[in-house]
């Protein structure tokens, strides 16, 4: 299942494209696609300087499609594809956009989820334990692991124009050359 070059990757991601996070489409009002798009373009605009985090945006919903229905598993399996091309940090931070879901629903009464996101958290184990809360924030990424999931949250809206997958090339190819 591990993605070698870049351009599966970007088969990947545009394979995406009408693949939706609820198999009934009764989710998040945008496909997969769309969705990574708008949380990497929102990314590159707060933190232009994180290729590697942008990059996190941008592939965090890939495991919807590489293991359809596992909601509680696609950010295992989505870091799990892209760890060898891009590196551990990447793939810990597709990871850990779960963990930080659940974080917020324990610790943040004003972050608001969608319909869907509420419905995914109860598969993913719903809010973080206080155990969980005190693990999370010793991980070394707990800060950055954040940002994508904010950008997740808003990444959710319908026709907004965004850059085409293909000009993330640069990007994935600059990150894959350092690891």
């Amino acid at each position: 299942m591990p993605v070698t070059t870049v351009d599966e990757l970007l088969n990947l991601l545009t394979e995406c494209a009408d693949i939706w996070d609820m198999p009934d489409r009764s989710g998040d009002p945008v496909d997969i696609l769309d969705h990574d798009l708008q949380c990497a373009e929102l990314l590159r605009r707060s933190h232009p300087d994180d290729e590697e985090l942008q990059l996190a945006g941008l592939l965090h919903d890939i495991g919807h499609k590489l293991v359809p229905g596992n909601d509680a598993g696609h950010g295992k399996h989505g870091a799990d594809a892209i760890r060898a091309l891009l590196g551990d940090r990447v793939a810990r931070l597709v990871e850990l956009h779960v963990v930080a879901e659940r974080y917020f629903a324990a610790t943040d009464s004003t972050h608001t989820l969608s319909p869907a996101s509420r419905r995914t958290l109860v598969a993913q184990g719903g809010p973080t334990t206080e155990a969980e809360i005190a693990e999370f924030r010793t991980d070394p990424e707990f800060i950055a692991a954040l940002a994508p999931r904010r950008a997740d949250d808003a990444g959710k809206v319908v026709d907004l124009p965004v850059s085409a997958v293909e000009s993330w090339r640069p990007v994935l190819e600059r990150v894959a050359d350092t690891h």
